[in-house]
């Protein structure tokens, strides 16, 4: 049986009134015709990328009830929001949050416009569609993994991702209307999270359902199509637990690289071969702990080793981006997840 053919016009009406009814209550959100406050549309935006909304939910409660606006956020000391942000990964994120919270201070609020809003630090083109169109109503096309799904679903997109991502884009913006734009591209994010799932999507409650072409083939799984994925090259570290008298060193990583501006565990450089002891902050009866913390990123994986050693005196000459840490107060020092996953080997003993 043949696709009905899609008639752009009719799939925002259906869609907005589903989602009228059915939106997720998230707490960046605001119901009822109110223009939701530009910053807290940004502080989602960045949060939720690469990350699950049940994630982000508590950590964006937290952060806007300690900065509260993005004036407050930009008077912050860097290091306070680096700690708050640890867990939520890509930590180059965090960095830009600031330096974008501090220009935006600066000129006196966001840029309503697209244009503008891609000029700030770390706004990429899909943050400043998703800001324009959810903070400021205007027409953009916004289009996430959530729409990629959708959309590809409706136009039985045969194309293969990431190849397929200008078509997917250009389908979105023959279905975006100029009436409700923030809405219908929430709306659009709903409906790929809650009924137009990766798998098992259930069509029998989608709004979309009469027009998806997807649906109509029998096999809406079957889009969109993703290329295989290149196997993530394997790379070695070792961690170094140093404590003393209760509390363990720490040290302030360089502000640019990998996890930049982040609290760490002294480390030294990570590879393909083990390190072993290179790179061991000080001289010291190091015992190297039998199982590595792994740890994927984006593009490796890591095993990182911990090596553990206790000094009686604590040494004199230390870089001043180290610090002593309390060990019984680790866990309000922010670390990324990989050095948690270290650190949690020696308290796991």
């Amino acid at each position: 049986m043949p696709a009905k053919p899609l008639d752009p016009a009719s799939i925002a009406p259906a869609l907005l009134a589903w989602y009228d009814t059915h939106a997720r209550d998230l707490p960046w959100r605001v119901r009822g015709g109110a223009r939701p406050d530009p910053y807290r549309v940004w502080l989602s935006e960045v949060m939720l990328q690469q990350t699950t909304v049940a994630t982000v939910r508590p950590r964006f409660t937290e952060f806007v009830t300690r900065w509260p606006s993005v004036e407050s956020l930009a008077a912050a000391e860097d290091a306070e929001p680096m700690a708050a942000w640890a867990g939520l990964g890509y930590y180059a994120r965090a960095r830009n949050l600031l330096a974008c919270a501090r220009t935006v201070a600066a000129r006196g609020g966001f840029p309503s416009d697209e244009a503008g809003l891609r000029e700030l630090p770390g706004i990429g083109d899909y943050t400043a569609a998703a800001i324009a169109a959810i903070a400021f109503g205007e027409r953009a096309v916004v289009v996430d993994g959530n729409v990629e799904r959708v959309v590809a679903r409706l136009f039985a997109c045969a194309e293969t991702l990431p190849a397929a991502k200008p078509a997917i884009r250009a389908l979105t913006d023959r279905i975006t209307p100029n009436e409700r734009p923030g809405d219908f591209a929430q709306a659009m994010m709903d409906l790929g999270a809650m009924l137009c799932t990766p798998r098992a999507p259930a069509c029998a409650l989608c709004p979309l359902t009469a027009a998806c072409a997807a649906y109509v083939e029998g096999a809406p799984e079957r889009y969109p199509g993703k290329a295989p994925k290149a196997a993530k090259p394997q790379r070695y570290g070792t961690a170094f637990w140093l404590e003393h008298a209760g509390r363990v060193l720490l040290i302030r990583r360089p502000p640019k690289g990998l996890l930049g501006g982040m609290r760490a565990l002294p480390t030294g450089l990570w590879g393909a071969a083990p390190p072993g002891l290179a790179g061991a902050p000080l001289p010291a009866a190091w015992a190297v702990r039998p199982s590595p913390a792994r740890h994927v990123f984006t593009h490796f994986r890591l095993d990182l080793s911990l090596a553990v050693a206790t000094l009686a005196e604590r040494p004199p000459d230390l870089p001043s981006t180290a610090e002593w840490w309390p060990i019984d107060a680790l866990d309000s020092a922010g670390l990324p997840t990989v050095f948690a996953k270290a650190a949690a080997l020696r308290r796991e003993e």
